[in-house]
């Protein structure tokens, strides 16, 4: 079973904008789409050397756009 992120699909780096619970927004720049890792905690790597880490329980969508 291939649990691959989606995000792979759009580009080798992205940006994300994570609209969370309460009507808070987060912009992503630089996200390696590659190292993408799902789960209830979603760890995403960016370019920058920083890993972040989003509780998916608040979260209401994500918006995704290839970087060029």
């Amino acid at each position: 079973m291939n649990l691959q992120s989606s995000v792979d699909e759009i580009g080798e780096f992205v940006t994300q904008i994570i609209h969370f619970k309460g009507n808070v927004k987060r912009t992503l720049h630089g996200v390696i789409s590659s190292k993408v890792k799902q789960g209830e905690l979603t760890k995403l790597y960016l370019k920058d050397g920083r890993m972040v880490m989003i509780n998916q329980a608040n979260v209401l969508m994500v918006e995704v756009f290839k970087e060029d």
